[in-house]
């Protein structure tokens, strides 16, 4: 039977859940407070012409994205181009550079010129991670966790033994490989799960495998091709989408929900928030309602926020790839100031993105579009002069690594984003970039339910519950929760 269904915020889980609940047939609104679709993945033109995306920006585990697509009979190449970068990235450091290749067998011969064996070694890794990834992203992530029973099967029990979970990822790489470079390559997508390396359990070497060896992508046009593409599918389902709809309540009625929107009051048979998780729980008239209550929230390992530039230069910057990562300085000291002693740090790391590189489209012709990622600790303070000093210090880095002096004289376009802005723009609890750190201890039934325990018709998706933080897991939450809503809907 046709129940009317609200989806909270647009961003990529609100997307997909409201797709599949349209698909089955449910009346759906989708409501966003900001006045685009895409969450963290929004994009914005600045008055030179500059195109940004706002947020991701690494197109990884393609596969998945395109599972989405299938799902409705459809694929990603109807919507935008999909390009693979080669290099796929480069990464800085203080004596040298690497620039990791498409090319299986050339980035083997590149782990064989840095270290004797090494090639070997990496085949071996590989091989292992899509073992991990093959049983991790089409097994473990496609439970709603709501008991560890769900993982009792023969293939996961027989399997798990060979999933690494109890060995950290530090300890796990160093059994490869030794020269330092070849360590950092491999611990540098776990950063996007939000801890470090010595807390993420060595499954995840499966990132590895869905980035390096399924290849770095990017979307004609830029990520927003990717939310534009899944929005017109939700569309083509019949979801309806309402900007500018800040949800102020939301109330239990035992057989409704009734949520206000801005000044409105609407009453739907089911709701899924796709909002930040804490802040969705403010949002609930009877406290008796919520799941977890303020002590578990500050008690969770939350993944970094970010300190962000979105610069347009007047002119183009040779030497710089699609994606470079500046790892001149100690991966621990950085990671230290966001989990040991939150504060600012003293020698950050950073990533830039110039998606002007592979697309004229971004920017105006001669001219470079760049973007600025240091994470952050989350409730930092932020102001003009602490976010120059940085600019300063990133600009200065670029500079010696494309030999092209004053950058800075031609920056024509400014903009920064920081904790506050993650804060006020997406009520991310503390500031937060990435949802919560995917640590043992917060992995499939203990991250926090997308089931609400007192209202059995209101559900919660994104990177604060399962599966996790990034873009394709996003996309597989949305899918998750609209199934149980729509098993839950059958016996109302």
């Amino acid at each position: 039977m046709r129940k009317r269904v609200a989806v909270i915020g647009a961003g990529f889980s609100g997307i997909a859940s409201a797709a599949y609940a349209a698909r089955d047939g449910h009346e759906v609104h989708v409501f966003e407070k900001n006045d685009t679709a895409g969450g963290r993945a929004r994009q914005f033109t600045s008055p030179e012409g500059f195109v940004f995306d706002m947020g991701p920006s690494w197109y990884w585990m393609p596969d998945i994205i395109q599972d989405f697509f299938k799902d409705f009979g459809d694929s990603t190449d109807s919507y935008f181009k999909l390009h693979s970068l080669n290099p796929q990235f480069e990464m800085v450091f203080k004596e040298s550079k690497i620039s990791v290749p498409e090319n299986f067998e050339e980035f083997k011969n590149l782990f064989e010129s840095i270290e004797k064996g090494a090639g070997k070694k990496l085949e071996e890794f590989m091989a292992s991670a899509e073992y991990k990834y093959n049983i991790g992203m089409k097994e473990f992530v496609n439970k709603p966790c709501y008991s560890w029973m769900e993982f009792v099967s023969w293939k996961i029990i027989k399997s798990a033994f060979n999933l690494d979970l109890l060995t950290n990822f530090r300890d796990y790489v160093s059994r490869y490989f030794r020269d330092f470079r070849l360590r950092a390559m491999m611990e540098f997508p776990v950063i996007f799960l939000g801890a470090s390396p010595k807390k993420i359990p060595a499954l995840y070497s499966m990132m590895n495998y869905g980035g390096y060896i399924l290849g770095t992508k990017y979307p004609e046009g830029g990520f927003y091709s990717l939310v534009k593409a899944m929005k017109s599918i939700a569309e083509s389902q019949g979801a309806k989408f309402h900007f500018k709809s800040n949800i102020k309540s939301i109330e239990n009625t035992k057989s409704k929900i009734n949520i206000t929107v801005n000044s409105e009051n609407l009453s739907f048979d089911a709701v899924i928030s796709s909002a930040d998780y804490h802040h969705t729980e403010t949002l609930l008239k009877s406290a008796s309602d919520k799941n977890y209550d303020e002590k578990y929230w500050q008690k969770k390992t939350f993944a970094p926020s970010c300190l962000i530039f979105y610069l347009g230069f007047s002119k183009k910057i040779a030497g710089l790839k699609h994606h470079t990562l500046f790892f001149e300085n100690d991966l621990d000291n950085h990671i230290n100031s966001i989990y040991k002693k939150p504060e600012w740090p003293d020698k950050p790391l950073f990533y830039c993105c110039c998606p002007s590189v592979t697309d004229s489209s971004v920017a105006p012709e001669g001219y470079e579009n760049v973007f600025l990622l240091m994470p952050v600790a989350n409730n930092l303070k932020c102001d003009d002069t602490i976010c120059e000093k940085y600019l300063d210090d990133m600009i200065e880095r670029i500079e010696k690594h494309t030999g092209i002096a004053h950058l800075k004289n031609y920056i024509i376009y400014k903009r920064s984003y920081c904790v506050d802005d993650f804060r006020q723009d997406y009520n991310a609890y503390g500031g937060n970039a990435y949802g919560l750190a995917n640590t043992l201890s917060q992995t499939a039934v203990l991250k926090p339910s997308i089931r609400n325990k007192k209202m059995k018709n209101f559900f919660y998706t994104g990177q604060l519950t399962v599966p996790g933080p990034g873009v394709p897991p996003s996309i597989i939450s949305g899918k998750l929760v609209a199934i149980e809503m729509n098993k839950t809907l059958k016996t109302l």
